[in-house]
């Protein structure tokens, strides 16, 4: 079983739901999810769909990065570490994926994890 930091030791970033959050929103709802970088993927069979996945300290959500939206987030797509992505919630086949309309690296709050506790 895999764990996750401690929530009060995980840094929130600001306006984001967490991955048990998103069973709330109805379909189609603009939603921001937040979380570490586990898996990109690129099939050659996708026509240049990019999906991510990431994870936050409640569990994981699947990202679809359409050719565009890559093209104009491809640094923090490629680089980024920990991602905030806004868009709408798609569920199909008791499947739920969050189609990235603004893609954000975040990355540097990663470094509040090494912050004394009572910082």
């Amino acid at each position: 079983m895999h764990t996750h930091p401690p929530y009060d030791l995980w840094p929130r970033p600001p306006s984001a739901i967490t991955a048990t959050q998103l069973a709330i929103p109805p379909n189609g709802a603009r939603v921001t999810v937040a979380g570490l970088v586990i898996l990109r993927q690129r099939p050659g069979t996708a026509k240049g769909v990019i999906f991510l996945t990431l994870e936050d300290e409640t569990g994981v959500v699947n990202i679809v990065v359409w050719r565009k939206m890559y093209e104009h987030f491809r640094r923090a797509v490629i680089a980024g570490r920990l991602l905030r992505i806004t868009g709408p919630i798609q569920r199909e086949n008791n499947v739920t994926h969050v189609i990235a309309e603004k893609i954000e690296d975040i990355s540097e709050m990663l470094d509040m994890l090494l912050l004394p506790a009572d910082a």
